[in-house]
């Protein structure tokens, strides 16, 4: 099997275990390590070019985390998915980012909405590649500045809640959802104008009105999952 070079992180100098945890993390919401995939610990060390202690400690991480599931006498896994999760995870996320915004809008602050602006605007002006448009055989499109300008983006609507622990909850289902939303994202994106979508949400919350703010918000995560459903609903056959 190749090796991969990890990336090196220009803001820290990380230790081995942080650098695999960052890796599989990725290859985990990316879809590169698939659901149910046995994550084993010689061969995540050999496809990581790291050692197996770094590795143990960053499985054990990914596992707090919910990205990595660990079952005794049997090892580690990469989660299952189902409709019936990414239900749960959307519904959650609504009623936690849906709380987190509205205290965010009541404890406005001209700082706090100069940063959603520059994020809008970055977000906006970031070009997103659609799995659509790959050729047979070649890789998946690269999105990383696009995600993580969205992740800047949803996490910049809510940094003014005041609760820290709010905040970390609110990571947490932010990164098991995506994992849904890289599946779905060849249908999703060309059908929907994401754009239209995040300027609704800043032109509510910029005016101050919760109600609308939380509305849009949550109905762009329940719009995914309807999308999601359609996909992942088995196709009934239809009799001549």
């Amino acid at each position: 099997m190749t090796t991969r070079i990890l990336p090196k992180r220009k803001a820290e100098k990380e230790t081995a275990a942080t650098t695999v945890y960052h890796a599989l993390k990725r290859d985990i919401v990316r879809g590169a390590l698939e659901p149910g995939h046995k994550l084993l610990i010689d061969q995540i060390a050999e496809r990581y070019a790291a050692g197996t202690n770094p590795v143990r400690e960053a499985l054990n991480r990914l596992s707090s985390e919910r990205l990595v599931d660990r079952e005794d006498q049997r090892g580690f896994f990469v989660p299952p998915i189902s409709i019936e999760d990414f239900r749960d995870i959307v519904q959650t996320r609504c009623w936690v980012e849906g709380k987190a915004l509205e205290e965010s809008i009541r404890n406005r602050t001209e700082a706090w909405e100069d940063a959603i602006i520059l994020a809008n605007h970055r977000l906006n002006n970031t070009p997103i590649h659609f799995y659509a448009h790959t050729e047979p055989g070649m890789p998946p499109p690269d999105n990383s500045l696009w995600e993580e300008r969205h992740r800047i983006y949803h996490r910049a609507l809510i940094a003014n809640c005041g609760s820290a622990h709010l905040l970390r909850f609110s990571d947490e289902l932010m990164l098991l959802g995506e994992r849904y939303r890289f599946i779905s994202m060849v249908n999703t994106y060309p059908r929907r104008k994401s754009n239209e979508e995040h300027q609704a949400i800043v032109d509510a919350t910029l005016a101050g009105d919760v109600e609308t703010a939380v509305a849009e918000l949550q109905g762009q995560y329940l719009l995914t999952l309807q999308i999601y459903e359609e996909i992942m609903q088995p196709k009934s056959t239809v009799l001549p």
